[in-house]
């Protein structure tokens, strides 16, 4: 059995105690029986209290669920946790694995009732300081975003970070990287101009092998980011209308919005069913000169916007097999997409291997399957099978006449033992845990009825649909969209296309 020595450290900071010196602290309290013991040192230095994601603490948890630990000391409670709640399913886990625990700056007992109520009252505290820490910080956050500073994070595309003074504070200031640049200006440029979608605009990238200056790749998700992001724009008075039309809180004035500087959005968005509600949205301008022009960049956002509407007004569904057709190859799934009109006018569409087309690793069947034609076969089989299952349902046997005796003679013995309850609180002479005892049996017996009744009604209704078999096929044949994709859901497991366009339907049943 181990002692464990454990220290934790939020941040550096000067009039902080060290991980090293927590530990000192935490040996002046083994005992001289104990000095034999193996000691076991686990820091987590750099960690918030506010969570239990530390390798330190895992590996301390790890050996206290192996039995391996006899006792954890700590320099004091909050190294542990500050979550409450974290705090006393630790206490219980440590309770329960037969593990001390002793804290260095708290001086009681911590096994004992009385110790156990202190730690809990000392937690409340501690969560209440990192609750206060985390307002504190935010607000911060926020005042120094509306002052224009750079709040940080993983550098926007296109930006390096340099030293500067705002307000008479230091902090870090964003200035272009030229290469970086030029491709920003590419791809505002291709996508506000012509007619691609961002799956397109992704594919013309890699065609001219124009690659990310970062070593990352192209994503129609980063393209999108930076697309959206006014952090590029050169911000004027049609930005702020943009954003004011929106919704967004407006921190820096327009009379600011000269069109040279760049814009930072923060805050959160609330989704509502058919739009997005910017309402607690802030926009403020920052220090750093912009890179695209406020008309380009203009010209993406209603060309980003339209494209969401066109998503979320489509009327038409993709195919009823949406989700079950994947490409046998490449094990991805398959989506539809609209071809080119036909002599009649008319658009096929045709299911498309996102193996092929997103991920650029799979070249996907070799002939076109089209959308109606594999519905039209799937169509069929599933006709098929709902007639063997139409078949197999009719001719099963009809229920043993035994088992329905049997549950009735079940629901009269509970109704004889509810009786019986029944009359026991009537005597009264109870106290309160007999009183609890008995309606908890009543509970039970009443839930075990209904279960019973249930199935008896369940075989009664079968008896009496008994030869008057529902035609499921028919009923298919007259399915509208949204039932045969239920269908679908429930008989189809995959629809796996090969690479010579061949089809094997795996089903569910």
């Amino acid at each position: 059995m181990s002692i464990i020595l454990y220290a934790r450290k939020s941040v550096e900071r000067e009039n902080s105690i060290s991980c090293e010196t927590q530990l000192e602290y935490c040996k002046m309290m083994i005992k001289p029986d104990e000095r034999r013991e193996k000691l076991i040192e686990l820091v987590d230095n750099g960690f918030s209290g506010g969570n239990v994601n530390r390798d330190g603490f895992q590996t301390m948890m790890k050996l206290v669920r192996q039995r391996k630990v006899k006792k954890v000391i700590v320099y004091k409670l909050d190294r542990i946790s500050r979550s409450l709640a974290d705090f006393v399913n630790i206490m219980q886990e440590f309770k329960e694995y037969g593990v001390e625990f002793v804290s260095s700056q708290e001086a009681f007992d911590t096994s004992s009732p009385y110790g156990e109520l202190i730690m809990k009252i000392l937690m409340v505290f501690a969560e209440f300081e990192r609750t206060s820490i985390i307002n504190r910080v935010t607000q911060a956050y926020h005042h120094r975003s509306e002052l224009g500073f750079y709040m940080g994070g993983r550098r926007p595309y296109g930006f390096e970070l340099i030293p500067t003074t705002i307000h008479d504070k230091p902090s870090k200031k964003l200035h272009p990287i030229p290469a970086e640049a030029e491709q920003l200006r590419y791809i505002f440029e291709v996508y506000g101009l012509e007619n691609l979608s961002l799956r397109a605009l992704q594919s013309r990238l890699l065609d001219e092998e124009i690659h990310p200056l970062d070593g990352s790749h192209w994503t129609t998700a980063k393209l999108s980011a930076i697309l959206k992001n006014p952090i590029y724009v050169k911000a004027d008075a049609d930005v702020y209308d943009y954003f004011e039309r929106h919704g967004v809180q407006m921190i820096s004035a327009v009379s600011q919005f000269s069109g040279n500087f760049g814009a930072q959005l923060y805050g959160r968005t609330k989704h509502k069913s058919d739009d997005t509600d910017w309402s607690e949205m802030k926009l403020v301008l920052l220090s750093h000169e912009g890179i695209i022009d406020s008309e380009i960049w203009l010209r993406c956002q209603r060309k980003l916007e339209k494209n969401r509407q066109i998503g979320r007004s489509s009327s038409n569904p993709t195919s009823w097999l949406a989700g079950k057709v994947v490409c046998e190859k490449c094990k991805h799934s398959m989506t539809t997409i609209k071809g080119k009109a036909n002599q009649n006018g008319e658009l096929r569409r045709y299911f498309n291997c996102t193996g092929k087309s997103h991920k650029k690793i799979c070249s996907g069947p070799k002939c076109t399957v089209y959308v109606e034609d594999l519905e039209q076969m799937i169509d069929d089989c599933i006709t098929e099978k709902l007639t063997e299952i139409l078949k197999e349902t009719h001719t099963a046997n009809v229920q043993d006449p035994a088992e329905i005796n049997d549950l009735k003679l079940k629901i009269k013995a509970i109704e004889q033992s509810e009786k019986q309850l029944t009359d026991s609180l009537l005597l009264g002479n109870l106290n309160a845990d007999m009183v609890a005892l008995l309606n908890q049996r009543a509970s039970q017996l009443k839930e075990k009825k209904r279960l019973l009744e249930t199935r008896l009604e369940q075989i009664r209704s079968v008896q009496k649909e008994c030869g008057k078999p529902i035609d499921l096929a028919h009923s298919w044949k007259h399915a509208n969209y949204e039932h045969k994709k239920a269908v679908a859901s429930i008989l189809v497991h995959q629809i796996l296309i090969s690479e010579d366009g061949s089809t094997k339907v795996i089903w569910n049943i």
